[in-house]
């Protein structure tokens, strides 16, 4: 018999809404525990695109000097093809400086910085190599977890807590348990990752980013710090006709759709070196059930179109913080606390979920179905004569619609970086330094 475990929250999955969230908590004083079935962050081709709104709120939280001194590169402009040129969309050189781009970086870069700075506080807990495998109840309250260590002894146990966060992805263990099931949107396409080297003469650029059509098909290549990490885009469901057709032909395709890239395509030294991301896009309607909080990919999928969902995520994290430390604190959390939650985030889901559904519809899907490439001609006019309608969707990509702060209590003064750092520190953020508010009183 083991002997039971409690704490005040328990977070399941080490992902940036997860291990933001215990860093918010964790700074507001509340006991926090975060359980990542995994050993280690390093995986590849997860959500790697760190957008204006988070940058902004890790300078919030004093960690933007730090941020910035991780590997990383910059997204240039989302461009798109046409006969007659290639148009801008989104012009993120228009945002207001420091907040005018996108950053590329690793996520296990980014997820081993964040828990750091949570290690910094004594109330945070990660276990790493620890599966969550179910729901305890308490009544008809949720009341913890049951989990398995994925460890050599493969022990399993229970902990218990006054609040269950699921943050463990869109495949979520716990949305499944809690029965709670998401409405799913048609997607037309999914996509393959892999990745080709840059050159020399090619890196430190600062590359547009320009999906590239040929048939039913499109590339897309997104510049790292020494390559590129490649999206092959095509039809749902030809994952089996693709692997069939073998590596030679794929590399035919990528040739063909980058010309440029020819010469290293033998990089794709098997179809096993693609990562194979089966797209999807949905939300469940209800957030959480007395003692359960669902954010992130657990509560909605986002398609990788704008790269956003990392973004939206730690969004919701942020605004779970806000709501729920206090009512933690005193021991006085509500299923009203939740809805709160939901209520918050609510809105900017479903606007960024439905800009999504319009791009699949508009451009994606008939690429990716009947070979009709780039975009409809309303755009194509706006784009051209209405020039300052590009900061729009800079800013809905950016920012979201209801981007959110950093409350006052996870604030703190900007902390210093030895050594070489990728760019000098912004100017200190007005707020950072911690306030008298209590947790709770700063909703943003």
């Amino acid at each position: 018999m083991h002997q039971a475990e409690r704490t005040t929250c328990v977070i399941a999955g080490g992902g940036p809404a997860g291990v933001m969230l215990g860093l918010l908590l964790a700074r507001a004083g509340v006991e926090v525990t975060v359980l990542e079935k995994h050993a280690d962050f390093l995986r590849d081709f997860r959500g790697d695109t760190v957008h204006p709104s988070t940058i902004r709120l890790l300078d919030e939280l004093g960690l933007g000097a730090g941020f910035r001194a991780l590997p990383q590169s910059r997204l240039g402009n989302f461009r798109l093809p046409t006969p007659d040129g290639d148009i801008t969309l989104a012009a993120f050189d228009q945002l207001k400086p420091p907040y005018n781009y996108v950053a590329m970086v690793p996520q296990w870069e980014l997820l081993n910085f964040l828990v750091d700075a949570a290690r910094d506080e004594p109330r945070f807990t990660l276990r790493m190599n620890t599966e969550v495998t179910g729901l305890l109840y308490d009544g008809g309250k949720v009341a913890g977890v049951a989990y398995r260590t994925r460890d050599a002894q493969s022990a399993a146990g229970e902990l218990r807590a006054e609040l269950t966060v699921a943050c463990d992805g869109r495949g979520s263990v716990l949305r499944r348990e809690a029965g709670l099931l998401p409405r799913e949107f048609p997607v037309p396409f999914d996509t393959w990752w892999f990745r080709l080297s840059r050159n020399k003469d090619e890196q430190g650029q600062i590359a547009s980013l320009t999906p590239r059509f040929a048939g039913n098909e499109v590339l897309l290549a997104l510049t790292r710090k020494d390559y590129y990490q490649i999206a092959y885009i095509a039809e749902k469901g030809a994952d089996a006709r693709l692997r069939a057709e073998g590596v030679e032909r794929f590399r035919e395709r990528i040739a063909r759709l980058r010309p440029d890239l020819a010469d290293r395509v033998g990089e794709i030294g098997s179809m096993d070196d693609l990562h194979m991301l089966d797209v999807k896009l949905n939300r469940i309607s209800r957030w959480h059930k007395p003692g359960l909080l669902l954010i992130g990919d657990a509560a909605h999928a986002m398609s990788p179109a704008g790269g956003v969902g990392i973004n939206l995520a730690i969004q919701d994290a942020v605004a779970a913080a806000a709501r729920l430390a206090g009512p933690l604190l005193r021991g006085r959390l509500t299923e009203r606390d939740l809805a709160a939650v939901q209520k918050r985030r609510w809105l900017p889901t479903v606007v960024v979920q439905n800009v999504q559904r319009l791009l699949h519809k508009v451009i994606f899907g008939p690429a990716v179905t009947v070979g009709l490439a780039g975009p409809p001609g309303p755009v194509v006019f706006a784009a051209r004569k209405l020039p300052w309608l590009r900061k729009l969707p800079s800013l809905m990509i950016g920012f979201g619609p209801r981007p959110e702060h950093a409350p006052g209590f996870a604030r703190r003064r900007p902390a210093a970086v030895v050594g070489p750092s990728a760019e000098a520190a912004p100017p200190a953020v007005p707020g950072t330094a911690p306030g008298p508010e209590q947790p709770g009183d700063d909703h943003g």
